[in-house]
């Protein structure tokens, strides 16, 4: 989709684009080094780490995908003012934000091993489904197939992919955090949390949860190590040797000792309170049982009600009854819900959708790890809801069942009593994780879209010269259209905060309309403490060398101001303007604040009218408050609402910590006095620098 949107937005804006996709089958129209070489910018927008190594000595705008997909236009023309790559690294963090927030570094080999997972997921998934379907027979100890059979060894096959299935996922995680060195640790801890049973006795398996524990306590130990110092002869083995070993021999002893035993504890204090509940309500007992089996997919929750149901069988088949209604729910309602909204879903958990649904149908739950795995927050609790359901009504229907396994297909070998209420339960708990799961994930793209397009109290939008202007709650009535007094009231301050969920969040930040009880209120009312930029006696002296007063408590000073702007157009005028700035030594990063200038520009013109524009930013690019002052003879076309050319030009800058009401006081000041159409007179006929702070001393 991402792909989609970046070039029909080319296409459209005339612009020539080459697209690179990197997906579940594989990296496609790959740019070649001519395609690198002749590019103007390039634009990662991706939730996984990109190596840039090849991008070195190009602009590189890194952005999550979702921004590829919902603002592709504002991408490309950020990508004109990125910075340019100087070699090294992923898109974690190095390359430039298009003002979104940057996913998360443990986010990111989060899904770097759900995307490696994946595979075996569907694999292992399938050829045990086929191999049940078409060679497997019921008997008192579950399905079990005739030894030395081809559909036993097509079963074997599929075991030996789901035994894979959480080395890979946890080892792949380490990789991502901790490079190569990590991916061993990573996988062996990944096997502990797989097999702990087998190898070192453990109670129960962690499952894929334990997975991701090992998977992150793997990459970061890697890390931690790789800071160490070491003699220079050392440092050649400490990726293939010493880091490896080190790393693997803490992780599994830690993991067997201190994360195994609590397993072990829970394990066995969960089966003892399970056993002791199955005297009470069977609607009760199968809503339980149900929460149980959906929560961790074969992890010592799971495992405990599971091993309680099969313990009954032959003395109370009805506890199977609801295990094995509640086995299958996870990856249908998984399944079905890829089905009901696929714009939630990528192309890749599409396909794996489709997969979970046939695996669901043959009772192997382990299809919808994938989805749990990605989605915590939203899975596992609409899972769990849906397996109560299907649990309830399985006990209160009196459904039993008299062979260890679960899902429809059971019902086929004739092992289930009351087919018809099975079948139901299962549709039921199905029907509610899938609603359940797409109303969670759309409640959090909700919320992130809102704090990307939110008002976040920058500067209010400015309102039009001759229009009124309102301050406060009480405001200034000097508008050309009658009385503006209440204009404190109707307008408030809204930012538009650019910020796509995942790494250390870069905002930015501009105004936008709000509601009307917005930021309007008196902005002289609220407390702040806001850094003040020093200014050198230079900058506050006349041409004589007396001191002048200071022009916006000293935060436009000689050094801010400007007679005649070179640039000729709006982004070449506010790149001119941010330089302007940054010789003032309270800008640390001048590309930053061109960004989140524009990005602010991309929300709504800050062209006032009457030939006035005041961009603005609030950003850490900027370390304290600082304005500066720009003219242009022949004017910039800035999009004003009265149609007219920006040739008088304030830029405002404010660090993200500055706070809410000195920027707006700096507008107010601004927007208050240019009204005067005298003051703009002689702003615009000051000869030089020093005549132009002699007319700005009137901004009081």
């Amino acid at each position: 989709m991402a792909a989609e949107k970046l070039a029909q937005a080319a296409t459209e804006l005339g612009i020539e684009m080459k697209v690179e996709t990197q997906g579940s089958i594989g990296a496609e129209n790959v740019l070649t080094d001519n395609d690198v070489r002749d590019a103007d910018g390039i634009i990662i927008a991706a939730d996984k780490d990109v190596t840039l190594d090849r991008f070195a000595g190009k602009r590189v705008l890194s952005v999550p995908v979702a921004d590829g997909i919902h603002r592709p236009a504002q991408l490309i023309e950020q990508v004109q003012d990125a910075p340019v790559h100087r070699g090294g690294g992923a898109s974690g963090g190095s390359a430039g934000s298009g003002g979104g927030k940057e996913r998360s570094a443990a986010y990111k080999a989060l899904m770097n091993g759900v995307s490696h997972m994946i595979p075996f997921v569907v694999v292992g998934g399938l050829l045990l489904a086929v191999s049940i379907a078409l060679g497997g027979h019921s008997t008192p100890k579950g399905i079990e197939f005739d030894k030395g059979t081809f559909w036993f060894y097509v079963n074997t096959l599929g075991g030996l992919g789901f035994k894979l299935m959480l080395p890979i996922f946890s080892g792949y995680i380490a990789f991502a955090l901790g490079d190569r060195p990590a991916l061993v640790p990573g996988m062996i801890g990944g096997f502990l949390a797989y097999d702990g049973m087998g190898i070192y006795g453990a109670d129960a398996n962690a499952g894929f949860l334990g997975a991701i524990a090992t998977g992150f306590l793997a990459g970061y130990l890697v890390r931690w190590i790789r800071k160490v110092k070491v003699p220079k002869f050392v440092q050649p083995i400490m990726p293939i040797i010493v880091i490896p070993i080190v790393s693997t021999l803490a992780l599994g002893m830690f993991y067997i000792y201190v994360i195994g035993r609590p397993i072990s504890w829970v394990f066995t204090h969960l089966t003892s309170w399970l056993n002791g509940m199955t005297g009470s309500s069977a609607i009760v007992l199968g809503a339980l049982i149900g929460v149980m089996i959906a929560f961790d997919m074969g992890g010592p929750v799971n495992k405990t009600a599971f091993l309680v149901a099969v313990g009954l069988i032959g003395t109370n088949n009805a506890v199977m009854g609801m295990a094995a209604a509640a086995i299958p729910v996870m990856p249908l309602g998984q399944g079905l819900a890829t089905l009901l909204r696929r714009k939630l879903y990528s192309e890749q958990e599409r396909e794996t959708g489709i997969a979970a649904l046939f695996m669901g149908f043959f009772g192997i739950s382990e299809g919808a790890i994938p989805f749990a795995a990605a989605r915590p927050a939203q899975v596992i609790p609409a899972n769990m809801l849906g397996g109560a359901v299907a649990g309830a009504v399985a006990g209160m229907a009196g459904v039993e069942d008299s062979v260890p396994h679960g899902g429809p297909i059971v019902s086929l070998f004739g092992a289930v009593g009351g087919a018809a209420m099975f079948f139901l339960a299962i549709a039921m708990g199905t029907a509610v994780t899938a609603l359940t799961t797409n109303a969670l994930i759309d409640v959090k793209s909700r919320r992130e879209r809102g704090r990307r397009e939110a008002p976040a109290a920058l500067v209010p939008e400015p309102v039009p010269v001759g229009v009124g202007v309102g301050v406060g709650n009480g405001g200034v009535g000097d508008g050309a259209n009658g009385d503006a007094g209440g204009a404190g009231d109707s307008a408030g301050t809204g930012a538009a905060v650019v910020d796509s969920a995942g790494a250390a969040p870069r905002a930015t930040a501009g105004a936008g309309a709000a509601d009307s009880a917005g930021a309007g209120a008196d902005a002289n009312a609220a407390e702040s403490s806001v850094a003040s930029t020093a200014t050198t006696t230079a900058d506050r002296a006349g041409p004589s060398g007396q001191a002048l007063p200071e022009v916006l408590a000293g935060y436009l000073t000689a050094r801010t101001v400007k007679v005649e702007l070179a640039a000729r157009e709006k982004r070449a005028a506010i790149r001119e303007m941010a330089e302007m700035l940054g010789a003032t030594g309270n800008v640390r990063d001048v590309d930053e604040l061109v960004r989140v200038a524009l990005a602010r520009e991309a929300q709504g013109t800050t062209g006032l009218g009457e030939e006035i524009a005041i961009p603005h930013a609030k950003t850490d690019a900027v370390s304290a408050p600082v304005v500066g002052f720009a003219r242009s003879a022949e004017g910039i076309e800035w999009g004003s609402v009265d149609g007219t050319r920006a040739r008088l030009i304030f830029m405002i800058s404010v660090p993200e910590a500055a706070a809410g009401d000195e920027h707006l006081r700096i507008l107010a000041l601004l927007s208050r006095k240019l009204m005067d159409t005298g003051f703009r007179g002689r702003l615009a006929g000051a000869a030089d620098e020093a005549a132009v702070l002699e007319v700005l001393r009137e901004i009081q």
